[in-house]
């Protein structure tokens, strides 16, 4: 028969033993859900909030379509959270462009209307990615797109002056990304960008 004190010792290596696993397991789960968020906000900025399928999106992941529902409810639920990465994301973007900039109008305009975030929307604006779709999600979309809103026009009324004009710059923004994409990559898309970077730089 074992001592007392070589149980307790066994049953302590066992316990810690499970702990580990648990751990594990929960941190494996939480790297999981972030990377399907990641990859949701991703392709609806680029397709829209109704096109990428569940299937699509948890095989993208690396996870079955089975595992969906041991990190989200519903597909609403996990959308309701993929826009709100995708505009956490872009106000991440923003920040790195203006904060420190010389001119932070000049940056942040040279970049929205570039080449590259042209043919790059599944890393770019989310107001321009979900915009189309999001007058048709549910509440929790529509307030995050909303709240998204606000957050470019604070700042680009720090940059130019007054809420008006920023209200007209994000429209043109937007607009012209929108455009620009719509006429993918030619001479036109390349002049719709150019002379609205122009007109709103011009501004400063």
């Amino acid at each position: 028969m074992c001592p007392f004190w070589m149980i307790s010792i066994i049953h302590t290596n066992r316990m810690t033993r499970i702990i580990q696993t648990v751990g594990h397991s929960q941190d494996e789960k939480r790297a999981t859900h972030e990377r399907i968020v990641d990859i949701a906000a991703a392709r609806m900025r680029e397709a829209g909030t109704e096109a990428p399928g569940v299937a699509e999106i948890m095989r993208a992941a690396g996870v079955t379509h089975g595992g969906f529902y041991k990190h989200f409810g519903s597909r609403d639920e996990l959308v309701a959270e993929a826009a709100a990465r995708a505009f956490a994301d872009s106000e991440g973007t923003v920040d790195r462009l203006v904060d420190g900039a010389e001119d932070p109008l000049a940056s942040f305009v040279d970049a929205y209307l570039s080449a590259d975030h042209r043919d790059t929307p599944a890393t770019g604006c989310a107001v321009a990615g979900l915009g189309p779709d999001a007058a048709r999600g549910d509440e929790r979309v529509r307030a995050r797109f909303a709240l998204g809103v606000e957050g470019y026009l604070a700042r680009l009324e720090g940059m130019l002056g007054s809420r008006e004009e920023a209200v007209v710059a994000l429209s043109s923004l937007v607009g012209a990304l929108l455009l620009a994409r719509g006429l993918g990559d030619g001479e036109l898309s390349d002049e719709v960008l150019e002379t609205l970077r122009g007109r709103l730089t011009a501004r400063a």
